[in-house]
């Protein structure tokens, strides 16, 4: 098991949640993380070892894992990441971008000024990752901006929908993070200051452009690969 894998999984799963549940999280976070890379063989010993549980709890986790499309299951040969074609990746992120680029039109028509100052502290985090060179926070630091535009959308309804692909997005928008980099966050700074402004065709058009030039950027490195 590669030493990335060892150091995120020494974070032992936390008990007072459901086991089976704290096992399926754990590992999704490794695959996200890119602790556990796509095409990886899955070991139920290794992973149980290292997450300090049983194996059964990692066996149902694994079932599960490759019901949702995180993991694939070989016969005779056991689990695996599953790789991400490049056609399930862009109609991810098309759905995605479809989706947010209405969260930004509705953020910029409803944001109160508490969450305009969230948004600008949370471009203020962007930067420092990229100043940092930190590829983790960079994600954790884009996850967390779009999350709260679509918080401050106001509509339960298409938070919900944007929370069932944003597990997968940052998946995928990992290995992109930091060649992204600057541009990424040049475009969250133009669209932070359309919201801030209350202008929500302009929030709309920079939210579907800066989802376009990720996907388009993905679909670059996929071919490289």
């Amino acid at each position: 098991m590669s030493e990335s894998l060892t150091a995120a999984a020494s974070r032992r799963v936390a008990r007072p949640a459901p086991l089976r549940q704290a096992v399926y999280d754990a590992l999704v976070e490794l695959i996200i993380s890119g602790a556990l890379k796509p095409g990886q063989h899955l070991v139920e010993g290794e992973l149980a070892e290292q997450l300090g549980v049983s194996r059964q709890p990692v066996r149902e986790a694994l079932q599960r894992l490759h019901t949702d499309g995180w993991v694939d299951l070989r016969p005779a040969q056991g689990a695996f990441v599953h790789s991400p074609s490049q056609e399930e990746v862009e109609e991810l992120l098309s759905v995605r971008a479809v989706l947010e680029s209405y969260s930004a039109q509705l953020a910029a028509q409803h944001a109160d000024p508490a969450g305009i100052e969230r948004l600008r502290e949370l471009q203020k985090e962007g930067m420092e990752a990229i100043a940092a060179d930190d590829a983790e926070r960079l994600v954790a630091a884009n996850t967390a901006l779009h999350d709260h535009i679509a918080s401050l959308a106001g509509n339960n309804v298409l938070m919900q929908l944007i929370s069932l692909v944003s597990r997968r997005v940052r998946w995928y928008y990992t290995p992109i993070a930091k060649p992204r980099g600057k541009d990424a966050w040049t475009e969250h700074a133009q669209l932070v200051e359309a919201i801030a402004n209350g202008d929500a065709d302009k929030a709309s058009k920079i939210m579907r452009r800066h989802a376009d030039r990720t996907t388009r950027l993905y679909r670059t490195l996929l071919r490289k690969d």
